[in-house]
């Protein structure tokens, strides 16, 4: 398995907007390639971790498949569902509370 290229300068997107998908592309390339302190391995897994919390179907494949490029485990990869899902509920608490904070208010008005 190999690295896949994040290909950002996809038609038709591409050839409408040469120039911001090329600068995103370079973007890309050096979040992921770049010089860092965050290994490739782990980048690319919080990257299918953030892919799951958007539920980019295009991400989670390219992530995924680099993650997996990099060394990624099974068991790493079902952390990385686990704690997207976390974070995702935490969400849903947070709004839950400023939900009954909201209808508190009314209450009172």
């Amino acid at each position: 398995m190999t690295v896949m290229t994040h290909n950002h300068r996809t038609a038709p997107l591409g050839d409408r907007a040469s120039s911001m998908g090329q600068a995103l592309a370079a973007f890309n390339a050096s979040v992921f390639t770049g010089p860092g302190e965050i290994p490739r391995k782990y980048r690319e897994l919080m990257a299918v971790a953030v892919a799951l919390t958007t539920q980019c179907e295009g991400c989670i494949k390219v992530h995924t498949n680099d993650a997996v490029a990099c060394g990624a485990s099974d068991e790493e990869l079902a952390e990385a569902t686990y704690i997207a899902a976390s974070l995702r509920a935490g969400g849903a608490v947070v709004y839950g509370l400023k939900s009954l904070a909201s209808a508190e208010r009314i209450r009172n008005s």
